[in-house]
């Protein structure tokens, strides 16, 4: 759909492997991660369980980036820590829209509109904040567990003091900047800003047995 609407416009794949139905993981993730792209690009992002019921659809500009999916929460995060912010409800139908997939049918459409500057004056009604608001401060869970078994985190990595200790599957994990400094089971800042768990050359999801919504405590 993206490509035969937008055929010029390049596309990228940020993130693939979302958790499945984890609407408030995603909202993080995606608030994480998109300040790492330019201004001016559209975000096509569905996390969305409810489909096809009484939830809304919403286009939220943050920043100067902008965004299009479901009026779940997936969008707020991001919403709400943005200093420059609009927001909007998407009115406009499809005249084929399946019950099961709006990430192709609804979504898509509008994205590769906005992606090629076409006006979208009648597909568009502006509202005052996306409908969901979720918490926008640090989600004390693991919210993505990547293939080598890295757990990331909501919490946001520039308000933890570096001594602070990180209790996580039963263990205390103390601060390593690096991979190669730590000796064991450790949390570090990632690439995203965010807290994350590791294990040199182990996977610390297996081996401290967590998983997307294991719980995450900062001590002092």
């Amino acid at each position: 759909m993206l490509a035969a609407r937008a055929p010029r416009v390049p596309l990228l794949d940020a993130l693939h492997v979302a958790p499945d139905f984890g609407i408030e993981p995603a909202a993080h993730l995606l608030a994480a991660l998109a300040p790492e792209y330019p201004k001016g690009s559209v975000f096509l992002a569905v996390v969305d369980p409810g489909v096809g019921g009484a939830r809304g659809a919403i286009v939220v500009e943050a920043n100067g980036r902008t965004f299009v999916g479901p009026d779940n929460g997936l969008l707020s995060v991001l919403w709400q820590r943005a200093q420059l912010r609009r927001c909007w409800r998407i009115v406009w139908r499809p005249e084929r829209l399946s019950s099961s997939f709006h990430g192709r049918d609804l979504f898509a459409p509008v994205a590769a509109r906005l992606a090629t500057r076409k006006t979208l004056k009648s597909w568009l009604k502006r509202q005052h904040a996306p409908g969901v608001l979720l918490e926008a401060d640090n989600l004390r869970s693991v919210i993505f567990v990547d293939h080598y078994g890295n757990c990331v985190t909501g919490i946001r990595a520039t308000r933890v003091s570096r001594k602070a200790v990180l209790r996580a599957g039963g263990r205390r994990l103390a601060y390593a900047r690096t991979f190669a400094r730590a000796r064991g089971p450790f949390w570090y800042e990632n690439s995203m800003g965010l807290v994350e768990i590791a294990w040199p050359r182990a996977s610390a999801a297996r081996l401290l047995k967590l998983q997307v919504g294991s719980a995450a405590t900062i001590i002092d």
